[in-house]
């Protein structure tokens, strides 16, 4: 039996901002998906600081709503890891778009609070695995021109969704698990790759995308907020 048709765990957050380092989660999402069937989590968290109106703009929630009905951060953080871990022990793949943004950051926000980190909850002392549409579609489809961002990839690939819906954390997430299947349906090697092997080929290919794209970002002059090569989570120090 593929992978696809296996339990798949989704995930996603939506944050104060873009910094991995700097910026915190306001809202996350857990979709586990197991025969056609999806068990949802969310959590709306009080990130401590000011949400700016940019980011509000984005996700719909305001500093106001977030201290008023959110919980605590690390109450969520803990059972976050926790879900996510669990999953990952269990050989579960855990699917997020752009998987290196919400695995780095949430490895931040661990750390901010004084909570073990996620890749020290998994046996095997590794995040994964990870499996990142977006990744994929960049080495998939390399030379394929336009953005490839969620809304995108959902119509190159046929996926239905209802643009006013994304950029909340649980209509992203199951976006985002629907993608897969239909990537495969194009692309028939996904389907019957080992998930340890598609795990090595995902941090492979992120490291050549980010590094040539950084290359070609400094030769316009461009040295800030370059891509970092490693995936699925960016260290502390890089």
């Amino acid at each position: 039996m593929s992978w696809l048709e296996e339990t798949m765990v989704g995930f996603d957050t939506e944050t104060t901002g873009v910094s991995t380092s700097q910026d915190r989660i306001v809202t996350a999402a857990i979709l586990t998906r197991t025969d056609g069937d999806t068990a949802v989590r969310t959590w709306l968290i009080d990130p401590g600081v000011e949400i700016p109106a940019r980011a509000t703009e984005v996700h719909g929630i305001s500093t106001e709503h977030a201290r008023t009905h959110g919980v605590q951060p690390a109450d969520a953080l803990e059972e976050i890891a926790s879900v996510l871990a669990a999953a990952m022990g269990a050989g579960f793949p855990v699917v997020a778009f752009n998987a290196q943004f919400d695995l780095t950051i949430l490895e931040n926000e661990l750390a901010r609070h004084g909570l073990p980190s996620l890749a020290s909850r998994i046996p095997a002392g590794s995040i994964g695995p990870v499996v990142d549409p977006l990744v994929l579609d960049r080495h998939l489809d390399r030379w394929r021109r336009g953005p490839r961002k969620l809304i995108n990839m959902c119509e190159h690939y046929g996926v239905s969704v209802v643009a006013d819906d994304l950029h909340a954390a649980d209509a992203d997430v199951a976006a985002t698990l629907d993608l897969l299947p239909a990537m495969a349906q194009r692309h028939r090697a996904l389907a019957t790759i080992d998930l340890a092997d598609l795990q090595g080929q995902q941090v492979e290919a992120h490291r050549v995308w980010a590094t040539e794209f950084a290359s070609w970002l400094r030769s316009k002059g461009r040295t800030e907020d370059l891509p970092q090569p490693e995936w699925p989570v960016v260290p502390a120090s890089s």
